[in-house]
């Protein structure tokens, strides 16, 4: 998913997520810090989000089932790996083990590939479920766990 994808995805649900959280117009824009005017307009389908104000969106209304069901559960997953694409950049983050929006693709010495069943992007958990790597590339995802079974992390 590039950065352009995830900016319409959130274009088309900004409104859902406004009605979701019971907020006019006039807050949300303040919440994720636009004017009243652009949000009326990215509304009616005439503007888009900044990636500024599609990540600020996505984050403070991160517990929203709009946005869960749109990017296949935590969003603050999905916006490290889009923002992050392509940079060597270390996530040893807990998460809750790929319960519901993920399956799992390989495992090897207490480590393992999960894509994300609605987003379709990688990650790598250890045994405790800390993410260690997140990618769109399944080959990158192959190759870092393999550094990391063999014991030559990064």
């Amino acid at each position: 998913m590039e950065r352009s994808e995830f900016i319409s995805i959130m274009n088309h649900k900004i409104k859902l997520i406004r009605t979701e959280f019971d907020l006019t117009q006039e807050k949300m824009a303040e919440a994720i810090g636009i004017s009243k005017k652009t949000l009326v307009e990215i509304e009616k389908g005439r503007n888009s989000l900044s990636w500024s104000a599609a990540v600020a969106a996505a984050v403070i209304f991160a517990d929203s089932s709009i946005l869960e069901e749109a990017f296949g559960g935590e969003t603050s997953d999905l916006v490290k790996v889009v923002a992050l694409n392509g940079l060597d950049a270390k996530l040893p983050d807990k998460t809750m083990g790929g319960r519901v929006w993920w399956q799992d693709i390989k495992e090897c010495k207490g480590y393992r590939i999960q894509q994300n069943i609605i987003s379709r992007h990688y990650r790598i958990l250890d045994a405790e479920d800390r993410r260690f790597f997140s990618t769109f590339d399944k080959k990158e995802a192959e190759s870092r766990l393999k550094e990391l079974t063999s014991g030559g992390q990064k």
